[in-house]
């Protein structure tokens, strides 16, 4: 019995011992520490002080009414060039050409007379309408063809007659045709009942042999 309690003893007293060495190497500790942590942290407690950022001015915006009106632009005429500007490296302005002078007519002072229409119409008459001479012409219908030769005299027509007639019927019908050309100076013939083909193609025949005597 006296053995343990002795024991007990013994190792309350080597707690009690070692607690005290830890508390004290603890105090020694937390003095050599306190101090620079109280560097760190600041009169503040570590938080960091608020930073106040001044108000930055604005410039007034200027009131453009109130500023003089702006001087007319000159018409665009070369400036001059000056030993200064060209100095400064200034390009001179091409010259303006001068405008060209407007030539104008002069305006008629007599215009010309119309022609006497008894003078025109008397040239007309003395010129021959077709060349003198012996003219042939052919004409063509259903029923075949016709051959005429005209006679030019004198600017005129002298003669008509049908030289050929290749139709299927007699040109006999239309024999009176011929003496029509010269009475009329024309192909503008009559036309015949019963014979209206061969009548047309006798009309183109003269007319083929008129067109030879322009």
């Amino acid at each position: 019995m006296k053995h343990r309690s002795s024991s007990k003893k013994v190792a309350n007293s080597l707690l009690a011992v070692s607690t005290a060495a830890v508390l004290s190497v603890y105090a020694a500790g937390y003095a050599r520490t306190k101090s620079a942590a109280d560097r760190i942290e600041g009169p503040a407690g570590g938080a960091r002080p608020a930073v106040h950022v001044s108000a930055v001015p604005v410039a007034p915006t200027p009131d453009v009414s109130a500023l003089p009106a702006p001087a007319p632009v000159a018409a665009a005429l070369p400036s001059p060039v000056t030993a200064t500007s060209l100095a400064r490296g200034a390009t001179a302005s091409p010259p303006v050409p001068a405008a060209a002078p407007v030539l104008t007519a002069p305006a008629a002072t007599l215009a010309e007379p119309a022609p006497d229409p008894a003078i025109v119409a008397a040239k007309l008459a003395a010129a021959p309408p077709w060349k003198d001479g012996t003219y042939d012409g052919w004409g063509t219908c259903r029923h075949g063809d016709i051959q005429a030769t005209v006679v030019i005299e004198a600017g005129r027509i002298a003669s008509a007659t049908i030289t050929q007639c290749l139709t299927r019927y007699s040109c006999d019908i239309i024999e009176k045709l011929p003496p029509e050309v010269s009475q009329r100076q024309s192909p503008e013939v009559d036309y015949v009942s019963g014979a209206t083909q061969s009548a047309g193609a006798f009309y183109w025949a003269v007319v083929g042999a008129l067109g030879k005597a322009k």
